[in-house]
């Protein structure tokens, strides 16, 4: 018989993933979701001008290895060098490659205790030793980050801004003064996926050149090519040049670059998709209140909702939300996981979410007041 020889670090890894898609809850259900409300997609789709990109694609070619062209627009978009910024698989590709350049075993990282997880699963695999500490008021906690990296000598301080899963933000002088207090030799690993959602003073003033921080974007959000898989790094040209030791040089598909240039290039059509998210936002507080429940302040494409008592109430109210056919996440750790996460939706979606919710939370608290 055949022994795979795995590495023992790979060996000792779990074989779990960080999220469970709605595809597979769909398949185990034997139907499909009414409303697909947690995955903080873009239900409003993208640009029409990007879908006509995708599809007169030579897709039969592969993508240039450099994304010479969108490098180039996301250049002039955001007043800096192509030297600047670097094209991958999404954030969470580029989460990646960064941990791969910068963690080996037992080299240390801070994060947040119940931030976004696939940061966690890179971490792993390559055998850093993760440090966290806990959100504060529902934020994640910038003083307690950068003290934690000075203790352990951090390699990298991961932070979401605004966050996944709360939808809560720092303001950009805040993040500004806590760079001051990173460590140095730290790199803070700045993850924006839902900068465009957000207020301005939300988005720090930092130079594109401070070594000390890497910024990451999506197109996976507003401008709704979640499908796609486009993110893109901002950062000192040094370390930009750096994901070219790593990094799939292939990993970009050509329809992918297609349409995130030409979404870009369609800024009247993000205005409008930002338009309809915070309507979304608005309903679905309005929903949460209606029902009792508490809506928390977001900036992103997604309203967590306090539940009002514990993370095991959360997941039954979660839990008859997915049986009436709503699929929704929950934060995972506590003190978050008292809430339930609600990505934006069209009418028909939050009108369905509206419907279901009234009968899971009867449910849950039928079960909560009988034990």
């Amino acid at each position: 018989m055949t022994t795979h020889r795995l590495t023992p670090l790979a060996a000792s890894l779990p074989s779990t993933v960080p999220f469970v898609g709605p595809e597979t809850q769909e398949r185990a259900r034997a139907r499909p979701f009414k409303a697909r409300l947690g995955a903080n997609e873009s239900v409003f789709g993208p640009s029409p001008k990007a879908i006509a990109a995708m599809s007169g694609t030579d897709i039969w070619n592969y993508g240039d290895p450099e994304s010479h062209d969108l490098r180039a627009a996301l250049a002039a978009h955001h007043g800096i060098s192509a030297d600047n910024i670097m094209v991958g698989e999404g954030i969470d590709g580029l989460l990646g490659y960064l941990v791969r350049l910068f963690v080996g075993p037992d080299d240390a990282v801070v994060t947040s205790d119940g931030a976004y997880p696939t940061f966690n699963y890179h971490v792993a695999g390559y055998g850093g030793d993760l440090h966290k500490v806990p959100y504060r008021n529902d934020h994640e906690d910038l003083v307690a980050l950068c003290a934690r990296a000075a203790e352990v000598d951090a390699k990298l301080v991961y932070l979401a801004n605004p966050d996944n899963p709360m939808g809560s933000w720092h303001s950009g002088t805040d993040i500004m003064a806590a760079l001051d207090g990173l460590p140095a030799g730290t790199l803070l690993v700045l993850d924006e996926a839902y900068a465009d959602c957000a207020p301005v003073e939300a988005l720090p003033n930092i130079s594109v050149h401070d070594p000390r921080v890497i910024r990451l974007r999506t197109f996976s959000k507003a401008y709704g090519l979640a499908g796609a898989r486009v993110g893109y790094a901002m950062g000192a040209a040094s370390l930009i040049a750096a994901f070219n030791k790593v990094r799939n040089h292939f990993g970009m598909n050509r329809a992918a670059q297609a349409a995130a240039l030409a979404a870009l290039e369609d800024q009247a059509h993000l205005r409008e998709v930002l338009h309809r998210i915070n309507t979304a936002r608005v309903r679905i507080a309005e929903i949460a209140t209606h029902n009792g429940l508490t809506p928390l302040p977001s900036a992103a494409n997604f309203v967590a909702i306090d539940c009002g008592r514990n993370g095991s109430f959360a997941k039954a109210v979660l839990d008859g939300l997915i049986a009436r056919d709503i699929f929704v996440r929950m934060p995972f750790a506590a003190p978050q996981n008292r809430c339930i996460r609600v990505s934006c939706g069209t009418d028909a979606d939050l009108d369905a979410f509206a419907a279901a919710l009234p009968p899971a939370l009867a449910d849950a608290r039928a079960h909560a007041d009988s034990r």
